[in-house]
């Protein structure tokens, strides 16, 4: 059986929904973000805290877990600047009560969601996993934090782990029944479909005059699915090797700018957008590309949709 610790986020419940044609999963989420309707009705489902010491043990006491995922994290950028302790304590804190309580359980395979913001401001076109992790806000580095943990818990008490970097998760589920939604939504995607919704009255681009070809920044998108089976292969990596620790980045390898997203999400919807332009914000590189080359070498996995297919993903479930 596999615990997913925030199985009813975004991200979470597309890796839930493909499991469960493999695996038994366990679903842990305390619901602040995520919802219970996202969670796919074949599985266990726990509503509480990663961090609650009390619930953590009844679980791996219950249940015959041989890996746990984790997803549970606060993401926000911005908010994480103005309230780091929220960060810290969700992020780094309640990961660590986590990751005791495996060892406790003897429970050894680990798969930690991490984020391309590890990186800081990149001095490279294509991120790879060796660049230096310089993270530049309190969210990177409580992930970069994590990262450090499982590499000492590896050494002290044999703990297996898998850390996946993500770079811009997009889309939505084929069936249309699951999708991306934030509360406030901060992700580009989704904000410019909500607008050629009617949802907003416009679309702001913060900053035209980055050194890229149209001016705006580049950022490397990929689909949730495709994510999703990256866990799974690098799961199947734990469960059949006798020890492993790996960093991958999980990306497309292609860049597209602010512009482009927009005009492709015009093109699939057939409406026009309203746009304007803000200054830039804060810490905002002008090009974050990904090379996965990495994890298609090791475990064979590599994003299989374009662009366009996950905006047309994505539209499709906005629609509903």
């Amino acid at each position: 059986m596999i615990l997913i610790v925030g199985g009813a986020g975004y991200i979470g419940s597309h890796l839930v929904k493909e499991l469960v044609k493999s695996e038994k999963v366990i679903v842990l989420d305390n619901l602040t973000t995520g919802s219970r309707s996202l969670v796919d009705s074949r599985v266990d489902f726990i509503e509480g805290n990663l961090g609650d010491e009390n619930l953590l043990n009844k679980i791996f006491t219950q249940y015959p877990i041989k890996a746990v995922m984790h997803f549970a994290a606060s993401s926000l950028v911005g908010e994480s600047v103005s309230n780091p302790f929220k960060y810290y304590k969700n992020n780094v804190s309640e990961t660590l009560t986590l990751l005791n309580s495996m060892v406790e359980h003897n429970v050894k395979n680990f798969i930690f969601s991490s984020t391309a913001a590890t990186y800081g401001i990149p001095n490279m076109d294509f991120i790879d996993e060796e660049h230096s992790s310089n993270p530049i806000n309190p969210y990177g580095r409580s992930k970069l934090m994590v990262e450090k943990i499982l590499q000492d818990f590896s050494i002290a008490y044999g703990l297996n782990y898998v850390v996946l970097r993500y770079f811009n998760a997009a889309g939505a589920h084929e069936s249309a029944e699951i999708g991306e939604s934030h509360d406030p939504e901060t992700h580009l995607i989704p904000i410019v479909l909500q607008h050629l919704l009617g949802q907003r009255d416009k679309i702001t681009v913060y900053g035209n005059d980055y050194d890229t070809p149209d001016g705006t920044c580049i950022r490397d998108y990929i689909h949730v699915t495709d994510l999703a089976n990256a866990h799974i292969k690098a799961l199947n990596a734990l469960l059949t090797e006798l020890k492993k620790t790996a960093t991958y980045n999980l990306g497309n390898g292609k860049g597209y700018s602010v512009k482009e997203i927009i005009e492709t999400c015009e093109k699939i919807t057939g409406i026009k957008a309203k746009v304007e332009y803000g200054d830039r914000r804060a810490g905002d590189p002008s090009r974050l590309v990904a090379s996965s080359n990495k994890i298609y070498k090791e475990l064979g996995w590599r994003a299989e949709m374009d662009l366009e297919k996950i905006i047309e993903s994505a539209w499709k479930w906005h629609n509903r």
